[in-house]
């Protein structure tokens, strides 16, 4: 039995298929983990949905800033837009199951026996992998229950941007929803930059990537994480960044998760379906 762990698919469903083609993928005794975003500006989010859905429990995939900007959109409140290819998924006669499907997903899944965790976007330095798991369930928990929509409607935004214990309801919501679905880059102290997106080496003078922190609690965590286009595949630091930008004309990757034994990305070349932007 094989586990692979792809970086976002984005709705980039035909080279998916491929992909898993080239790994030779058993759906009968494989695993697949999904870095998040599944849907979005790519072509056929719906396919992509319906078809991680139906590998039942041989595929974990945890929640990233565009599945959760899908959710948003599906309770019809807040003024959020579709920019991307969603409303056919939003159309679509099975709409319901499948959006209840995804908001059940988690925000991190860590697997003891393999020795990793896997998220969407980053952590902030302050918390462990304790802590981050604790964050990742009360989040989870919301997104499961009946007020699910007030958390969709009032997670945009950029405060807080340091972490406390002390934080509170929605604040803390959002900062915990902001660390996983959009964090790249960090300030020395540890406060989240989330308006810097430039590539790494032409960010800020400010702005360390998030597992580049001094002090970083997790830093003894083997992480494997999407989110990140311009960043590519990059094994550094006790992470391993998956999203190589397939949505944009740049690839998209798999690795065979593996607890000694080196992990050899597969990638596959992909036609590209938007303008780069890196998000």
């Amino acid at each position: 039995m094989a586990t692979y762990a792809f970086g976002d698919i984005q709705g980039c469903y035909d080279e998916l298929r491929r992909l898993l083609e080239r790994l030779d993928f058993d759906p009968w005794h494989d695993k697949l983990w999904f870095a998040g975003d599944l849907v979005n500006r790519g072509p056929e989010s719906l396919k992509v949905l319906r078809f991680v859905k139906s590998l039942g429990a041989r595929a974990v995939t945890v929640l990233g800033n565009h599945d959760l900007h899908l959710l948003a959109l599906a309770t019809g409140r807040g003024g959020q837009r579709d920019k991307g290819h969603l409303a056919e998924v939003l159309a679509a006669p099975d709409r319901d199951e499948l959006l209840d499907w995804l908001r059940r997903r988690p925000l991190l899944h860590h697997d003891a026996r393999k020795g990793f965790s896997l998220i969407h976007a980053g952590l902030p330095p302050q918390w462990d992998l304790a802590t981050a798991l604790a964050c990742a369930g009360e989040v989870e928990a919301v997104l499961r229950g009946p007020d699910y929509a007030e958390l969709l409607v009032a997670m945009y935004g950029d405060t807080p941007r340091l972490w406390s214990p002390g934080l509170r309801g929605i604040e803390r919501l959002r900062f915990i929803v902001n660390c996983f679905t959009r964090l790249r880059y960090c300030d020395r102290d540890g406060g989240l930059m989330l308006g810097e997106k430039a590539p790494l080496g032409r960010q800020s003078p400010l702005a360390l990537p998030w597992f580049q922190v001094p002090g970083r609690a997790t830093r003894a965590e083997r992480i494997l994480f999407g989110h990140w286009s311009t960043l590519g595949y990059r094994a550094s630091d006790n992470v391993w960044a998956l999203d190589s930008g397939c949505l944009w004309g740049g690839r998209l990757t798999a690795i065979r998760v593996r607890r000694k034994k080196p992990m050899v990305p597969v990638q596959l070349d992909c036609v590209g379906y938007a303008i780069p932007n890196g998000d």
